[in-house]
């Protein structure tokens, strides 16, 4: 499948990048050397010849997206970076993989001048890439005038063999496809190597069949080492409109290495001080570690390039902005991620509602009434289900569908069917979010977040603004049994940092969690919604305020015995456990908790206020016990569910597993 080693011609410029690339993962003792190397003359046309880039503004709102999928790569990406004039001296490239640097062992959005999002976990880039060629495609779509073409740009994406046999490039590339996003071209490094050796042992797909299936242009296997072969594919792949494209490269890993190239000892391992000194000689630099010539980086220099591009579009968007003035401000506004004037009235106004009709409906429906309320304000609010709208209840009245096809009729869209493809939606999101112009929300039940959680945490790596409706959440689901009932899920999902997971009690705490997730910049934000109604609990503006510091009394106590704290659909039961103690001559406090994540932030003096001081505390939750300790302390007790479900109907379910009130009131009885 490579090529021989012999039949690669050497060019300084490519040179460049294999020197530093080896010598930055020798001097760090870390790191993959093989696919920079291996990727050099794709990345050397790609990035001289065709990206749109302007170093000095690295987030010029037109400039074309890049990603390394197979994000192991890091080093091309820095080597490239810093070849091209941005904001990474020499002395990053040395530091490479060392704490505190900017180049860390794999890229990372907003801690890197020019990367545009965090990759690593292979396919997740590809995803995130059709989600930049998506948010551009919608944009144009929105903004776009006659004669007037603002958004107008490429997504370019580098992958591996790893990256293709991940499940979420299926799911990611049929969706393209189908969407016919046209300016996303991929170049796929088949170098027929990853870590444990020659993938034909476990990688036999015909990967130009299986793309073509997915409605794209393919383009190859072209000779990844010869830059004619691949300029000329490039040009092809952008004269296809209509189709998004893969060009298959065959490509030698690890190539100007003697002893290393075409074998997994370049991939993931420092190549030796004896090695390197043959692929100097073999490659033809003779120049010391980490040294450039001048002349190289003068041919390497994109920001006088860079600088005409960005000139030439701020002079077409002045112009644009004269014509119209109006869509002008509001591409700006939602470039910068700012909300609309309107959002805080249509908050402050769904929260009056919520109020006046005390409407005890199930959250899930609450979530749609939120979205209802909320949407006609925010146009830069894109929705979508994993196959489920219908049971997540993510439609709203002025819902307008994406249509498959080259996405004509794209103008308005604000809705996206993602079909039975939990973790493309998710990471596809992410990359919606990272482009700019939409804040993105997805949706399936809570018990598949487990198949898109790696793109959770991402999302929250990467502060990721997006809301994440996750419907059925508990064994209230009912009849569709322990495979649908998740009890493990919310607990999970609240350990991975930087995520709120808002478990609302009612439409009240739902509404707060949805315009707290919108108006959050700096992470994602999951709603764990119900399938049941749930009861409503009128409240004082003052409990209205607390809501958004993630627990609060809902209902108080004079001469508290006891705190009873419970979220989502357990608040019901404590409140109807504080009801019944107190017929017993036992007062005890209910607290609603329900982002733990948001409580936990709050000081010490508010939490003390709250908890109450040596009070015997109970929780009360249907899954795992695990987390709530923290709160109740070893001296507590908590009511919940360290089991699977079974399959009946919701409300007997609770009866059986011992969500009563009778059952919380006896446990409270028993710590004092």
């Amino acid at each position: 499948m490579q090529n021989p080693q012999n039949s690669i011609v050497f060019q300084p410029l490519t040179s460049a990048i294999r020197a530093l690339a080896m010598d930055a993962v020798q001097q760090a003792n870390s790191g993959h050397p093989g696919m920079p190397m291996g990727m050099a003359e794709i990345a050397e046309v790609v990035w001289r010849k065709h990206l749109r880039h302007n170093p000095a503004n690295p987030a010029w709102a037109n400039r074309d997206r890049f990603v390394i999928s197979n994000g192991h790569g890091s080093m091309l990406h820095y080597a490239l970076l810093h070849l091209t004039g941005y904001d990474l001296p020499i002395s990053e490239l040395k530091n490479f993989r060392q704490i505190g640097s900017k180049t860390p062992g794999h890229p990372e959005v907003h801690h890197t001048p020019g990367v545009e999002t965090t990759t690593g976990p292979l396919g997740q880039g590809l995803s995130n890439a059709v989600g930049f060629a998506l948010a551009e495609k919608l944009l144009a779509a929105d903004f776009n005038r006659p004669g007037h073409n603002i958004v107008d740009h490429h997504t370019y994406v580098f992958l591996g063999d790893g990256c293709l046999m991940e499940g979420i490039s299926h799911e990611a590339a049929s969706l393209a496809g189908t969407w016919g996003l046209g300016k996303l071209i991929a170049y796929y490094d088949d170098n027929g190597i990853s870590i444990d050796g020659k993938v034909e042992g476990w990688f036999t797909d015909d990967t130009k069949k299986r793309f073509e299936a997915y409605g794209w242009q393919v383009i190859g296997p072209v000779d990844g080492h010869d830059s004619a072969a691949l300029q000329a594919a490039t040009l092809e792949a952008k004269a296809d409109a209509q189709r998004p494209t893969l060009v298959i490269c065959r490509t030698t890993i690890g190539a100007g290495s003697p002893n290393k190239a075409g074998s997994a000892d370049s991939h993931g391992a420092p190549l030796g001080a004896a090695e390197i000194a043959l692929v100097r000689e073999a490659i033809g630099w003779n120049h010391a570690p980490f040294e450039i010539p001048a002349d190289i980086y003068a041919a390497w220099d994109a920001k006088a390039a860079g600088a005409a591009a960005e000139g030439e579009w701020s002079t077409q968007f002045a112009a644009y902005a004269a014509a119209f003035p109006e869509l002008a401000a509001e591409f700006t506004r939602r470039l910068s991620g700012q909300l609309p004037s309107g959002f805080k009235a249509a908050a402050d106004s769904l929260l009056d509602k919520v109020q006046a009709k005390a409407e005890s409906i199930a959250t899930r429906k609450a979530s749609q009434n939120a979205i209802e309320a909320l949407a006609p304000s925010l146009p830069e609010l894109l929705g979508g289900s994993a196959d489920l709208a219908g049971s997540n209840l993510t439609h709203w009245s002025g819902s307008k569908e994406l249509p498959p096809g080259s996405l004509a009729d794209a103008a308005g869209v604000n809705y996206i069917n993602y079909g039975v493809r939990e973790f493309a939606e998710v990471a596809i999101a992410n990359g919606v979010a990272l482009h700019g112009g939409f804040i993105p929300y997805t949706a399936t039940f809570l018990v598949f977040s487990d198949y898109c959680r790696s793109a959770i945490r991402m999302a929250a790596l990467m502060n990721i603004r997006q809301v994440l409706v996750f419907t059925h959440d508990s064994i209230g689901v009912g009849e569709d049994g322990p495979t649908h009932q998740p009890i493990e899920h919310t607990a999970s999902l609240r350990l991975i940092p930087n995520l709120n997971v808002w478990r609302p009690a009612d439409t009240a705490e739902t509404a707060v969690a949805w315009t707290h997730g919108i108006e959050r910049h700096d992470g994602p934000t999951v709603l764990a919604l119900t399938r049941q109604n749930l009861p409503f609990t009128q409240r004082s503006a003052q409990q209205l305020a607390d809501i958004r510091k993630g627990g609060y009394v809902l209902a108080d106590a004079a001469d508290a015995q006891g705190v009873l704290i419970a979220t989502g659909s357990e608040v019901g039961v404590a409140l109807a456990a504080q009801k019944l103690l107190a017929e017993q001559g036992v007062a005890v406090k209910v607290v609603s908790m329900p982002c733990t994540r948001l409580f936990d932030l709050q000081d010490a003096a508010y939490k003390s206020a709250v908890l109450g001081k040596a009070l015997p505390r109970v929780a009360i939750e249907a899954g795992v016990t695990d987390g709530w300790y923290k709160y109740v302390g070893l001296e507590g007790a908590v009511v919940g569910l360290d089991r699977f479900g079974e399959s009946g109907p919701g409300g007997a379910l609770f009866k059986q597993f011992g969500f009563t009130a009778e059952r919380v009131a006896e446990t409270l009885k028993s710590l004092l």
